[in-house]
């Protein structure tokens, strides 16, 4: 792998050390160039009880690796949670900087009533 990917993972692996503690279902974000995605994993960390992604039906359309595409997630996979039952969450970036893409995943999830 390369440094920037290993010291993201480093990162990543910190910070979820924390949100164990917390002992809440997590909302792990992951994004690459062209998509984003967006899943809530249980606190034990063994079952996906949300996923979300740009590669949904209803999102496929339009661009999506740009901010606008991420704010759709988050608004779907806070609607989705609720449907789960899920109303607080830790907000995993997966090493990523909070700016961009990640925060606007982020507020959007917040506006969708999911507490973080």
């Amino acid at each position: 792998m390369s440094k920037k990917k290993d010291a993201r993972l480093k990162r990543a692996r910190r910070g979820r050390k924390h949100m164990l503690d917390l002992a809440v279902p997590r909302l792990c974000v992951y994004r690459s160039p062209r998509h984003i995605y967006a899943q809530i994993i249980s606190a034990s960390g063994d079952s996906v009880q949300a996923a979300a992604s740009t590669l949904d039906k209803s999102l496929r359309e339009g661009a999506t690796g740009n901010i606008e595409g991420a704010s759709k997630v988050g608004k779907l996979i806070a609607e989705r949670a609720k449907e789960a039952g899920v109303e607080r969450v830790a907000f995993d970036r997966s090493g990523y900087k909070y700016h961009g893409r990640v925060k606007a995943l982020a507020e959007a999830a917040r506006e969708g009533g999911l507490q973080f």
